[in-house]
């Protein structure tokens, strides 16, 4: 069984659209006629944008990879 990572979907109804975004990852936001569009929508923006960020280090040739830790202030 594959593990789910838990993120923050949040939907707003903008004229005859419900917009919808994550608010952990920045980009991924889309739009549907009902929630179940957006949701969906939504599912498949984030597809994109993680894709997208694979293929583009893999392509790029040699790179270098490691962990990034941004202090957080409150």
């Amino acid at each position: 069984m594959r593990k789910a990572r838990k993120y923050t979907a949040v939907y707003r109804r903008s004229g005859r659209w419900i917009v919808a975004w994550l608010e952990e990852i920045p980009g991924v936001n889309t739009q549907g006629r009902t929630i179940t569009e957006a949701r969906e929508n939504l599912a498949d923006a984030l597809k994109m944008v993680l894709r997208y960020g694979r293929n583009r280090s893999e392509s790029t040739g040699r790179v270098k990879k490691e962990p990034f830790f941004f202090p957080v202030t409150e």
